[in-house]
């Protein structure tokens, strides 16, 4: 395992663009999509599933409280690379959330949708939080990107939905939208919003990410510089349309996942990615090359050791360092323990890339796009 993670190292940086300095940037997924939220009707959750239930995001994801926020901004406040900068984390945010109450009313026949900002509302331990994600912007401890408009496949959600889906019907009634995935009976996981079977919903998903971006400059009062679709899938028709609202780079791993329907194989189709421009008329990538995931691993890896090794690879080639972490690391609302573990982790590695690389430099996303985009020109 060891000999083959490091070949993937070695894979995923040995070609793209370059760069003579030591960047770190961090990028978080899935921060404002709301999974499920409250306490009692997560154990209710827990309840009705909990022997199917293996996924982590099942169990410890859900929106950030703001003593998630307070513990995350309080640990990043701590530290700052030579030029000053904290290691800040590049949110990269669901703007919106479906509207439950709405969408019961209609019979699961239309959805509507609410801002983040106002399903953080609805909750007791949420009602300050995004306070504290407007503080964390100011103090330059994050940096909010695109994620999507909201974080699942409405068009394939509605049609189960209105199908009679007992899972999905049951998780609906908790506020949730994501029981375990082999309950529903799609080859389509629902957190895909940009996937499809058969003929593209194209209509659809050119508004879902217009509409995104519009709400995510509203919300901000900045537009969004970068994108990393939800779980990764995005057919290249779409991009044009990210290009004509000011997305300058697309963040992800280091395949491009295609929706099922964009190809006649019973398999999906991967586009090979590296960080920098593959045309000169293309968007930038953002290729992530080290992973920070310690809330989906065993207790016994070492996911900082890890990560070291990734980052040191990532510099041996003279690549910037892209870490992959989910909001899931950080979130203690439905289970303490997760969010204090991880946080003490996430401290350790911190404290190793600063001690290991005195000339680090943590930037976020929207950052290192404006920094190839002036090196390639």
């Amino acid at each position: 395992m060891t000999f083959k993670r490091t070949i993937s190292r070695h894979l995923t940086n040995y070609t793209g663009w370059r760069i003579n300095r030591k960047i770190v940037v961090i990028e978080s997924d899935d921060w404002g999509t709301i999974r499920c939220p409250d306490k009692k009707d997560h154990d209710l959750f827990l309840a009705s599933f909990s022997s199917q239930i293996r996924n982590p995001y099942l169990l410890v994801d859900t929106l950030a409280s703001s003593q998630d926020l307070d513990r995350l901004f309080n640990l990043i406040s701590k530290y700052r690379d030579w030029t000053g900068t904290h290691p800040l984390i590049t949110f990269n945010t669901v703007v919106a959330n479906p509207d439950f109450q709405k969408i019961r009313e209609s019979g699961y026949q239309h959805y509507y949708l609410e801002p983040f900002t106002s399903t953080l509302l609805k909750y007791s331990k949420h009602q300050h939080s995004f306070r504290l994600w407007k503080e964390a912007i100011q103090n330059q401890l994050m940096f909010p990107q695109f994620h999507g408009r909201e974080h699942v496949n409405v068009p394939i959600w509605l049609a189960l939905l209105q199908g009679g889906n007992e899972h999905l019907i049951k998780a609906f009634s908790l506020n949730n939208w994501s029981p375990p995935h082999q309950l529903i009976g799609s080859k389509i996981k629902l957190q895909a919003s940009l996937d499809y079977q058969g003929e593209q919903p194209r209509e659809y998903q050119q508004l879902f990410i217009e509409e995104g971006l519009d709400l995510f400059q509203e919300i901000f009062g900045f537009s969004s510089k970068t994108m990393i679709a939800n779980n990764f899938i995005i057919h290249p028709n779409l991009l044009p349309v990210a290009t004509n609202r000011k997305i300058e780079a697309m963040q992800g791993m280091k395949y491009q996942m295609l929706p099922y329907g964009s190809s006649h194989s019973k398999n999906r189709v991967k586009v090979r990615r590296y960080t920098g421009k593959q045309r000169k008329d293309a968007l930038i990538n953002l290729v992530r090359n080290c992973v920070f995931e310690p809330a989906q691993t065993k207790d016994y890896f070492d996911d900082v050791d890890s990560c070291m090794a990734d980052i040191s690879n990532a510099f041996r080639w003279k690549k910037p360092a892209i870490i992959t972490t989910h909001r899931l690391n950080y979130i203690g609302h439905l289970k303490e323990e997760n969010a204090a573990k991880n946080i003490r982790r996430l401290e350790q590695l911190i404290k190793k890339i600063l001690g290991k690389w005195p000339d680090v430099e943590f930037f976020h996303s929207a950052g290192l796009a404006d920094l190839i985009a002036a090196d390639l020109h």
